[in-house]
């Protein structure tokens, strides 16, 4: 079994390395080999919310401003508090569960309680 890892664009697991990057041969999705190897470490990923403070999972928050859910005729009320949230990657860093369902959420528009 091949110790390379799977694409992170398409989940096949036809990859090579190339250079200092692997490359998956079913996509052609490129990334750095040192970067896969950090990338699972949740310590090295640092989420501030919109005054600063730096968020951990298991935090509480509140919503700064209405957020308008996208695809939905749905608003997240500004004050509306949050509980036990989880740092995900991506541009939309927080993950939660509020009374109307699960969201994916920018640090920006959240502060810490």
């Amino acid at each position: 079994m091949s110790t390379l890892p799977a694409c992170p664009q398409c989940a096949m697991e036809n990859t090579y390395p190339d250079g200092d990057n692997y490359i998956c041969a079913d996509c052609g999705h490129e990334w750095p080999m040192v970067a896969s190897a950090t990338s699972e470490d949740s310590d090295d990923r640092i989420v501030k919310d919109s005054n600063g403070n730096v968020l951990s999972d298991g935090d509480a928050v509140v919503l700064i401003k209405d957020l308008k859910v996208k695809g939905s005729s749905t608003t997240l009320k500004m004050g509306t508090k949050v509980k036990s949230i989880r740092l995900v990657g991506g541009d939309h860093e927080v993950d939660c569960k509020m009374d109307a369902g699960s969201f994916m959420l920018k640090a920006c528009y959240l502060k810490k309680v």
